[in-house]
């Protein structure tokens, strides 16, 4: 019996090198999913370019045409509903969401932070850790709420901070943490291994 792919539509605002891993996953059978959409707010994102290259639907939702941050999110959620996704997947996408699209998805939105929440929530994760004097470093994926960066979190990475590190060489070696959990936690998602339970993320079968 041929099991049901979860279908995932991926947000994605610039060069989509996250995205490609989950393509890449989901072609090779490593993930009980398939990306059915990809969608940007810029035209000229390569995201969508990798979209067209692997024959994906490539959606740009112009931000222009719409009056607000409600109204765009509005058009986003009847694009995203009429595509019947089981999961979202922010990959790069660099517009905050509205409060109502967040919980029209609840517990339906992933995203990926360069950072181990909930330290260094925002922007130039890298060069606040090299600033604080961190001593280790990583990436964490996790649910998106409402509240920015703060939402449960389902899986962590973590390296240690070599003394000699530039936020060059932090940026990379986060990349290779991203491109390593943000598959996993969606193969968490599409196995049904994992549920959200009092702002937690447990897995099946946990109390």
């Amino acid at each position: 019996m041929t099991k049901t792919l979860l279908r995932v539509v991926v947000l994605a605002s610039g060069f989509g090198s996250n995205l490609q891993v989950i393509i890449n996953h989901a072609k090779e059978g490593k993930l009980s999913a398939e990306v059915v959409a990809v969608v940007s707010d810029k035209k000229q994102s390569f995201a969508l370019e990798r979209a067209r290259k692997e024959n994906i639907k490539s959606i740009f939702v112009n931000p222009r045409k719409f009056a607000d941050r409600e109204e765009y999110d509005e058009a986003l959620r009847q694009k995203i509903d009429s595509l019947n996704p089981n999961l979202i997947v922010l990959a790069g996408y660099m517009r905050i969401l509205t409060v109502a699209f967040v919980d029209h998805f609840k517990n339906r939105i992933m995203n990926i932070h360069p950072s181990l929440l909930p330290k260094h929530k925002g922007t130039n994760t890298h060069e606040r850790v090299l600033l604080h004097g961190d001593s280790v470093h990583g990436a964490t994926v996790h649910f998106v709420t409402a509240e920015l960066d703060a939402g449960p979190i389902i899986i962590q990475k973590s390296f240690k901070v070599c003394s000699t590190d530039t936020a060059a060489d932090l940026e990379e070696r986060v990349h290779q943490c991203e491109y390593e959990i943000y598959p996993r936690a969606i193969k968490l998602f599409a196995d049904g291994e994992i549920r959200v339970e009092n702002g937690k993320v447990l897995r099946t079968g946990s109390n």
